[in-house]
């Protein structure tokens, strides 16, 4: 098997030795290349490179779900062609992991290693769906290119927390789950729409659902991890379906109480519910359109502001080895 390891030497969990027992684990399986990452965007290069060529069976992802993410959206380039590109198999080297931890993937790097090449030896992979999201069509944000993720995505609140989150980091803080909870805090006392949302989701075939003031679309279940809690948003999501999507109508104070605890307790059978919040499972095509630009992001990486994302659902996108 021929395939190319890319690794992230910012990954926040992997040591420079544990990457090097790691990359010479593998090389002993298979005829390996292995890159560096040295730029943002420079995994999503390689994993173009690697769908571009006829040499590469194989791209495994050392790192977090951001290089998770830029690899797979080069990988998909021109499409998915689950039988025709590279498998990906990932190594989790970031603070949180959730795709590698949704795929039933060890969350330690070593044992993972191990699973991947058990995977391997006894020819064990899955196809999953991805979430495609690109700017809307005769709205400002319709230049957006399109981009993929893999487990979530989220226009106003969440995304304002990880674009805080991005900016504590650049000053030189860890990424740790004290951090995004204090992030968290701020970001609600400082949210200027929590009490007048302004999202409005739409949905063919339903009618328009306004006044959002948080909106979080799940590729899989869960939405992600406080430590080893796993944090349920749409426990129906799944790698085998479409998209669901989370929204709440209201952001005051008692709300924010009882939807936190009901994220807090969540589980695969239940997840936050009442009369603020909108549920909506396997949908393969709905728009998110905001009075005012918004924060976005994609797999736990701050893309901006929006004021209009289409979102599509693609089963069986990309080959992943489990």
């Amino acid at each position: 098997m021929r395939a190319l390891l890319v690794v992230n030497p910012a990954a926040t969990t992997t040591s420079a030795r544990t990457r090097d027992v790691l990359i010479h684990a593998l090389a002993s399986e298979m005829k390996i290349e292995t890159v560096t990452t040295e730029y943002r965007g420079h995994a999503r290069d390689l994993g173009r490179r690697a769908a571009d060529s006829d040499d590469v069976d194989l791209v495994v992802a050392l790192g977090g779900d951001g290089t998770v993410n830029e690899v797979a959206n080069g990988l998909l380039h021109k499409g998915p062609d689950p039988e025709g590109l590279p498998s990906l198999a990932v190594v989790p080297g970031g603070s949180t992991n959730v795709f590698a931890r949704a795929l039933g993937i060890p969350n330690d790097a070593v044992e993972a290693t191990g699973a991947i090449l058990d995977a391997l030896a006894a020819r064990s992979e899955r196809t999953v769906g991805l979430g495609l999201a690109a700017g809307t069509p005769g709205s400002a944000d319709e230049a957006v290119p399109g981009r993929w993720f893999t487990f979530c995505a989220g226009l106003g609140f969440d995304a304002g927390v990880i674009g805080r989150v991005e900016q504590k980091r650049e000053r030189g803080k860890r990424s740790t789950h004290a951090l995004y909870v204090r992030q968290v805090l701020r970001q609600f006392l400082d949210e200027p729409h929590r009490r007048s949302g302004q999202i409005t989701l739409e949905v063919p075939g339903h009618d328009p659902v306004t006044d959002l003031a948080l909106s979080i679309i799940c590729n899989t279940a869960p939405w992600t991890y406080l430590g080893n809690r796993p944090i349920y948003a749409s426990p129906k999501a799944s790698f085998d379906t479409a998209l669901d999507i989370l929204g709440l109508k209201r952001l005051s104070t008692p709300a924010v109480t009882r939807y936190a605890t009901q994220l807090l307790t969540s589980s695969p059978e239940k997840g936050p519910h009442g009369k603020h919040a909108v549920s909506m499972h396997d949908l393969t095509d709905f728009t998110l359109h905001s009075k005012a630009p918004l924060p976005f992001q994609m797999d736990g990486d701050h893309l901006g502001l929006r004021t209009s994302v289409t979102f599509t659902g693609v089963r069986r996108a990309l080959r992943v080895i489990v």
